[in-house]
């Protein structure tokens, strides 16, 4: 076991690939010489040439199209979305053309394109550094959607997404990038839980608490808070967003009988309104409580000084529990 930050095991991951694949090629906005914005891109340019890891002019729809072109000669691009705001010039081309052109093409052309995305909130950046686009993509057929919550995962996820012949989403939970924790790097893929796999993290058995990608951490402090008075908290780290482990989360909720989720998107038309919908049709009878949500408002992103209000913190999520399990709180009746 090694200590890594969250950024350095996802250099590890694409450092690995690039060793063990040379068919995987990065491209992306200032991730050569200066190893991207978050620097985990740090040293790869340097060990694998411009070649390989290639900085790209500012401009998303462009790199996105060129990973096209390169799946299409049989290479793996990996993709850099500087930050999240910035990916909606290539909406067009991965929900037009990445997601549908193995389909469209009978399975004759495969697309095995891996698009890291920071996201989320917490670093106090201006506008359009910030935000939670994932709903976006899972609900668009034909792409993988990932995100990961520790430094393991990120070290393995990554590896297996560039592995995968669809087309993944990988998103990185930006506030996490300097959270350490021990990384095995000699684990092999094989041994790794598959990436569309929900992991339980804590037994619990009067509420399931579904999260992922930054608000994990936040789950598991809430669970640890909440046990001090008795409620035990079942926690699922989600990781795939797209396809959904559904099976995982059945599981629990068919035994604890009560559903919170929790994610830093707006809550309209988010993955939460998915998910309680999903586990309301398979758990139904098994229910004693309507699944609760607890999410970002449904608001344009606010500025740095505002945002740990509109993200949910460790307050609000326990408020959420407190819902789903009938017991009055002085913040019952907030939306989110």
């Amino acid at each position: 076991m090694t200590q890594m930050t969250f950024a350095r095991a996802i250099n590890a991951g694409l450092r690995k690939s690039l060793e063990d694949d040379s068919k995987v090629v990065l491209l992306g906005e200032d991730i050569g010489t200066l190893g991207g914005v978050f620097r985990v891109t740090d040293g790869l340019q340097k060990d694998f040439g411009k070649h390989r890891v290639v900085d790209t002019p500012l401009a998303e729809s462009a790199i996105v199209g060129t990973a096209v072109g390169l799946a299409y000669r049989g290479y793996r691009p990996v993709v850099e979305i500087q930050f999240d705001g910035f990916i909606y010039p290539a909406f067009d081309q991965i929900v037009s053309q990445v997601a549908k052109l193995h389909y469209r093409t009978r399975g004759a052309v495969k697309m095995p394109i891996t698009i890291r995305v920071p996201f989320g909130g917490g670093i106090g950046s201006p506008e359009h550094h910030s935000e939670s686009p994932e709903a976006y993509f899972t609900h668009t057929s034909g792409l993988r959607v990932v995100t990961v919550s520790n430094p393991q995962d990120a070290y393995t996820v990554i590896q297996q997404a560039i592995a995968c012949d669809d087309p993944v989403l990988y998103f990185e939970p930006k506030r996490r990038y300097h959270d350490k924790g021990d990384v095995d790097e000699a684990a092999g893929l094989q041994s790794a839980d598959p990436m569309g796999k929900a992991r339980v993290l804590t037994d619990g058995t009067d509420v399931t608490l579904v999260a992922y990608g930054p608000l994990v951490k936040t789950a598991l402090d809430a669970a640890s808070a909440a046990a001090d008075e008795g409620i035990s908290i079942q926690v699922i780290d989600l990781r795939s967003l797209a396809p959904v482990d559904y099976d995982t989360v059945v599981a629990s909720v068919r035994r604890t009988g009560r559903l919170v989720v929790t994610h830093e998107a707006g809550q309209s038309g988010g993955l939460g309104a998915e998910v309680a919908a999903s586990i309301t049709e398979r758990c139904f009878y098994h229910l004693e409580a309507a699944p609760v949500r607890v999410t970002g408002f449904d608001i344009p992103y606010p500025y740095s000084k505002l945002e740990m209000h509109h993200l949910p913190g460790l307050d609000r999520i326990l408020d959420g529990v407190d819902r789903a399990l009938g017991r009055p709180n002085s913040l019952s009746g907030l939306e989110g």
